[in-house]
């Protein structure tokens, strides 16, 4: 890979001839100054600056400009337009408010070597003192149709009157303009000369890296073009290098700190479960997520490993081996999933998957009656009962288990970091060796499972403190699924006969709403509401049942139970069959208002249909230039759209429900800096394994940033 591009303006900058440096005070860095409260005139400004989040020095020096632009001079002004001019106060006076209501204006004769013009300031009447005449500005107006200027944004300045060179754009909020953040990073310029350079300094010989007062001044002030993004590319880096520490560390520290049972005894349930339990042979992927679960639970460390597996890939066979090998050493499993449906249907299919082994299952959620609840509470704290699926009811305080040995979490981005580690705080052993070759552990094997496929850069991104699994590989027999993408009403009827053609043929349909009772204010067709006039109008003459979160548990086992057993034609529902729905007769599809949705849960939604031998097709009415709907037409590769996802949506917002306790990123870009992200990964590794803690002195700056970044816990010593 070839190195960062140093940003040249600020190798020049350090460059000072020997008479220079010895003239020159020497200033030494005060990092404390930058966690001084940055002062901010105005009390709306100031409340804005703190919705920004620019509560301190530090914080307004990495807030970096959104881009540049062109100032203007006072005589290029022209009507319907905004623009920057640097200009001088030539006189400035308050004019009367004539009537109740009116804002408070202030009119000011502003000039450049161009020309004079008039700009009004409204609501401000104290910039008659603070703007006298000889005052230079920089001006962010904009220009009536009828030639009228006012300011949309002031702050004093040192620029010549009439620069019109490029402008820092910085984010904004209400209350506090580009212009005036652009004023306070100028005053207080100094304090670049107060930030640390955290990066060793083989990094920064090795990838040409500049400082980081240097990377930092370079993208508020940039000499040249491609300044401000050298600049970015550098910081981003090593807040990339940062994240990948405190996942390493997290990683090894939880490898390290707790000990788990070895599952390694030759396999007997598993193996007659594999081959004569399933009526179906294993794809290549499931049989190498199996062996690389075999390695993992054969180990004292606990497994943490994540199986990412595309729509109908086989993720629970997976699961249930790994549950089995658990119960194969009188060990217990629990299955965690984040709704009552979702549980539910995992119960139902591990049951058929199981078929006549001899292992029982218990379903615990929040609707399992008081009897059912103790019952299956007793045999857990007994050891009685091996496997159970519910939600987050299982890590509830009353719920103990005898010898918890593998724990899975499906949709676990659904699960909060607590949850998970609720669970993982039941397992059972409590360090103590039995004699039963499991060794002495108190913490339980975990698979992590998704069926959101996840680009590269944010697996490593986000989830680089878990092993992976992928399984893309679909089972024999699959049929691809058409997608098309419906805009009209002669569309609608036209889908609602081909929906019928299929009724006839003895096969079923999914009607998809993104709401449960209509609203006025959003006007999407309801499942409710859809549901009655379905079953009245287009589909009169077949059975139609309705489902949705807000049932009670009995009416949503009835209705999915109709369907799944063919009690049931057509079911109108809403997300809630997003994941774990397995109905082989159902071939068609139509969401309406898909544009609601986003792309992995349409896909998600779509992969309900097409589990049988037949043909089958997706229908989205929506807009038919929306681009998540135009991808899911042309691609059925999860894999692939979650890319076209992350570009469409970006990282923050894909990964927003992880609660992983990482920061969101504030300089790097993903997908586009994939390419920093592995580079500042292959570093990472590089300087643990050099130094596991950190704890050489050429790496304390580096060590003090990632405990500033991520807490105490990133950076304490891993147990030996």
């Amino acid at each position: 890979m070839p190195p960062l591009e140093l940003p040249t303006a600020f190798a020049a900058s350090t460059a000072l001839a020997p008479a220079e440096l010895i003239a020159a005070p020497i200033r030494y860095p005060a990092p404390a100054r930058l966690r001084r409260r940055l002062q901010v005139d105005g009390q709306k400004a100031a409340k804005a600056a703190e919705s920004l989040g620019l509560l301190t020095l530090g914080d307004l020096l990495e807030h970096l400009p959104r881009d540049r632009r062109d100032a203007r001079s006072v005589a290029e002004l022209r009507p319907g337009e905004t623009a920057t001019v640097v200009v001088e106060v030539r006189s400035i006076s308050a004019r009367p408010v004539r009537r109740r209501g009116m804002r408070a204006r202030v009119e000011a004769i502003v000039a450049d070597a161009s020309g004079a013009t008039s700009v009004s300031f409204f609501g401000q009447p104290w910039l008659v003192d603070r703007y006298p005449p000889g005052t230079r500005l920089l001006l962010h107006v904009r220009v009536d149709e009828r030639g009228r200027v006012s300011a949309q944004g002031h702050a004093p300045t040192a620029e010549p009157t009439g620069d019109t060179g490029a402008v820092a754009h910085y984010p904004t909020t209400e209350g506090l303009s580009s212009t005036q953040i652009l004023a306070l990073v100028r005053r207080h310029a100094a304090a670049f000369a107060d930030v640390l350079e955290p990066l060793p300094a083989q990094v920064r010989v090795r990838e040409h890296l500049a400082d980081r007062p240097a990377a930092l001044s370079a993208a508020h002030f940039p000499a040249r073009d491609e300044d401000p993004e050298s600049a970015r590319r550098r910081l981003a880096f090593e807040e990339l290098l940062l994240a990948q520490l405190a996942l390493a560390q997290r990683r090894r520290r939880r490898s390290c700190g707790a000990a788990a049972p070895r599952i390694e005894r030759p396999r007997e349930l598993t193996a007659r479960w594999l081959d004569h339990g399933l009526p179906f042979s294993l794809t290549g992927d499931q049989r190498a997520a199996i062996a690389a679960i075999d390695a993992d639970l054969a180990r004292s460390e606990p497994m943490h490993r994540l199986l990412m597996g595309e729509v109908g890939s086989g993720k629970t066979v997976v699961a249930l081996y790994a549950m089995l090998r658990a119960v194969e050493h009188d060990l217990q499993a629990v299955l965690m999933a984040p709704t009552e449906t979702l549980a539910e249907q995992h119960f139902a299919t591990l049951q058929t998957l199981l078929g006549g082994e001899p292992v029982r299952v218990g379903l615990l959620t929040g609707s399992t009656p008081a009897a059912r609840r103790r019952d299956l509470l007793g045999k857990l704290a007994s050891g009685q009962l091996s496997l159970i699926v519910g939600t987050h009811a299982l890590i509830e305080e009353q719920v103990r288990f005898d010898r918890l040995g593998v724990v899975v979490v499906d949709e676990q981005h659904r699960f909060g970091v607590a949850q998970r580690a609720a669970l993982d705080a039941k397992g059972g052993g409590a360090g103590v060796d039995a004699g039963d070759g499991l060794g002495a552990w108190e913490s339980p094997h975990v698979l992590h499972m998704t069926a959101t496929p996840i680009p590269r850069t944010l697996a490593l991104s986000h989830y680089g403190d878990l092993e992976f699994t992928l399984l893309r590989e679909l089972p024999a027999g699959r049929r691809p699924i058409r997608t098309f993408v419906c805009s009209s009403e002669a569309e609608r009827e036209r889908a609602y006969e081909r929906i019928r053609e299929e009724l006839r043929a003895g096969r079923q349909a999914f009607v998809v709403c993104p709401l449960v009772e209509e609203s006025e204010a959003l006007q999407v067709r309801a499942a409710t509401a859809e549901f009655e006039r379905l079953r009245r109008g287009p589909f009169a003459d077949f059975r139609v049942v309705l489902l949705h979160g807000q049932m009670r548990p009995a009416a949503k086992a009835e209705a999915m139970a109709a369907f799944a057993g063919s009690g049931a034609d057509v079911l109108v529902a809403t997300s809630v069959i997003e994941v774990g729905i397995d109905v082989p007769r159902a071939t068609v599809m139509l969401v309406e208002d898909a544009d609601r949705y986003g792309i992995s849960q349409l896909h998600q939604l779509r992969g309900r249909i097409g589990r049988g031998s037949d043909d089958s097709l997706c229908l989205l009415f929506g807009r038919r230039d929306a681009p998540r709907l135009q991808a899911l037409a042309r691609e059925s590769d999860g894999f692939v759209l979650a890319e076209v996802d992350l570009r469409l949506r970006g990282e923050g917002e894909l990964v927003g429900t992880r609660q992983s306790g990482l920061a969101q990123y504030r300089f790097a870009e993903l997908p586009d800096d994939a390419e920093l992200l592995e580079r500042a990964r292959r570093w990472c590794r590089q300087l643990l394994d050099a130094d596991p803690d950190l704890a050489e002195p050429e790496h304390a700056l580096l060590a003090e940033a990632l405990s500033e970044h991520y807490g105490e816990q990133a950076r304490a010593p891993i147990p030996a």
